[in-house]
């Protein structure tokens, strides 16, 4: 592979130098700001050999290197071994960002290509105004992938389904009604929606466009008068054709939204500029002036209807049933020897599979035995896997598509015996999904304000992890989805009812263990007080938290309540389906301490 690799590079380099440029940019994105890509746009994974969900190549004439997060860090020095890509760990003391390495390598005057069709106007502005300070120039023209990759994948062609209200609760043109006002509130004639998951909401269609996200690849123009929808023709049935006509939804043709942005007659148009990318600004008509704002669609997106939070503790339930069967299954199958994590995986999706909602998995698991675990995004392959054993900590990361929902839970299970080490670990990592579980906070809070109360115990004995502490999940949509996120650094979305938002901190010991314990909580009303109004968080997830590796004089009384209380509720919802030992099994995993 690191052949091929130094090949492509080459290739690259060739493009560059026929087209005046002397280094160029490489990020992760689609034409949609997407997390997860289809093939066809999959840049960066093809000319750096790094497959990590995030990161971003820069190849100047005579070096290359990858900046990625501490996530895949361990993942990404393992992929680019002779590959001639350096890492660069992002974040990390020490760790140049991409304008300074930049003008460490080139000459004053040089320029340096990124695609403009994938990378956001935001994020070539930024390159923009930090490299124009060293006398470099950005040219966002050109894409080198269309010429330089051999048999490079088309565009995804699945076909488009309907959601049903039963599960999506809301008409389309309800949606479509809601971003009109909306837009008349900003003081915008338009809208051209980017983001899949966004269009998915709006039109109330799913697809199978993008590995492990429902969504289809298209974009859509709202205005007062029109709501088109720009997909290629094949991907559309009768039932869907039946679908928009009934929500006053038109069609075109998926690359006509270049001329009708072109011919856009409206004086102005809401474009977000970390979500859009650059090439729309290069197309939009002259005469049209463009509002730079967030998108309505992604707060009126992450507050859940009724009938959302209804399907996703179904969702939840039907993830829980699985859940139990498995750790069942892991006890004993661990004893009797030659169990891998790929086994794991595998049992998983066929518990799963007897659920007839379920479409798929919701991103891709993460079986991480031992060692593995500390690899934050580790994901076992047929070529490289652990055997499981009877000692030391699985990290079980999974999450699932459901007609009715999207589920993200993670458990770290004990394998059988344990060091002191990992037990009091293990405790600080409870105590502070506890304590983050058990927050009561008033209107206003976001979830930067909330963030350390997850950290906290973990603190106090000089630990941390790297990574957010949660994100929202979407309604059989992409499962990190925002604008609300808890994290450290300052994510100023207010956290509001009917939000969903995952509770997974983590301790990673590099060469010794991982420990994660996430649910995904939904955002509730507590109370009206003097002081306001005040809310909570309610766990939707309902799966056993392994007892066995708590040591009661770390956790503290609060925490031990919540967490019998919170078995108490586990038990009453799953225990009708099950019976015999796998009902004794759930009793025991749902006993109080």
């Amino acid at each position: 592979m690191s052949n091929k690799i130094q090949e492509r590079l080459k290739s690259l380099r060739a493009f560059m130098q026929d087209n005046g440029m002397d280094a160029f940019i490489i990020v992760s994105s689609d034409s949609h700001s997407s997390e997860y890509v289809a093939d066809c746009w999959k840049s960066r994974e093809w000319i750096s050999g790094f497959d990590g969900s995030a990161g971003t190549v820069v190849v100047t004439m005579d070096s290359a290197a990858l900046w990625t997060d501490s996530r895949y860090w361990l993942a990404a020095e393992k992929q680019l071994v002779g590959s001639g890509v350096e890492l660069m760990k992002d974040g990390a003391v020490g760790t140049p960002t991409i304008a300074v390495w930049l003008k460490d390598s080139l000459a004053e005057g040089a320029v340096v290509g990124v695609d403009g069709s994938v990378c956001s106007i935001a994020e070539v502005k930024a390159w923009s105004d930090e490299l124009s300070a060293y006398g470099i120039q950005i040219d966002a023209s050109k894409d080198p992938f269309s010429v330089i990759w051999c048999n490079r994948p088309a565009i995804p062609s699945g076909k488009a389904f309907v959601l049903p209200l039963e599960y999506c609760g809301e008409k389309a043109s309800s949606k479509i009604g809601r971003l009109r006002e909306a837009l008349l509130q900003l003081g915008a004639d338009g809208m051209l929606v980017t983001m899949l998951d966004e269009v998915a909401w709006l039109t109330n269609l799913r697809g199978n466009d993008v590995e492990y996200n429902p969504v289809v690849v298209s974009y859509m123009l709202v205005t007062a008068a029109d709501a088109i929808l720009f997909i290629n023709d094949e991907k559309l049935t009768d039932e869907v054709r039946t679908h928009l006509n009934e929500n006053n939804i038109t069609v075109a043709p998926y690359a006509a939204v270049w001329d009708v942005l072109e011919s856009y007659s409206h004086e102005t148009i809401i474009v977000q500029p970390n979500r859009c990318n650059r090439a729309v600004l290069e197309r939009l008509n002259n005469e049209c002036f463009p509002l730079f704002k967030d998108s309505p669609v992604a707060l009126m997106k992450a507050v859940k209807n009724e009938t959302e939070i209804a399907g996703f503790k179904k969702a939840m339930l039907s993830e829980g049933v699985a859940m139990v069967k498995l750790l069942h299954w892991l006890r004993n199958a661990v004893q009797n020897g030659n169990i891998s994590e790929l086994d794991v995986d595998a049992k998983l999706t066929e518990y799963r599979s007897a659920d007839t909602t379920f479409k798929g998995l919701s991103f891709s698991t993460i079986a991480a035995y031992g060692a593995n675990g500390a690899i934050v995004h580790y994901e076992p392959t047929l070529q490289e896997y652990s055997l499981l054993e009877p000692k030391g900590f699985l990290l079980l990361d999974c999450g699932g598509q459901y007609l009715n929902g999207t589920t993200d839970v993670t458990r770290t299970i004990p394998l059988g015996e344990l060091t002191q080490e990992e037990k009091e670990d293990y405790t600080r990592v409870l105590r502070g999904h506890i304590s983050l579980a058990m927050a009561k906070f008033p209107k206003g809070t976001c979830g930067t304000q909330l963030d350390v109360l997850a950290r906290q115990w973990l603190w106090q004995a000089g630990e941390n992890y790297l990574h957010g502490t949660g994100h929202g999940v979407g309604h059989f949509l992409n499962v990190h989805e925002g604008p609300h996120q808890i994290r450290m650094n300052n994510m100023p979305a207010h956290l509001v009812p009917g939000m969903t938002v995952t509770n997974e901190p983590g301790l990673y010991k590099a060469g010794r263990h991982g420990i994660r314990i996430e649910n995904t909580m939904l955002v509730t009303d507590y109370c009206n007080s003097e002081f306001g109004l005040f809310y909570a968080l309610e766990p939707l997830t309902i799966v056993p938290i392994d007892k066995s590796a708590i040591l009661p004089e770390l956790l503290g009384d609060d925490a031990r309540i919540y967490l019998n209380e919170y078995h108490s509720m586990v038990y009453e919802k799953l225990s009708p389906f099950f019976e015999g030992e796998l009902l004794d099994f759930l009793k025991e995993a749902c006993a109080a301490i």
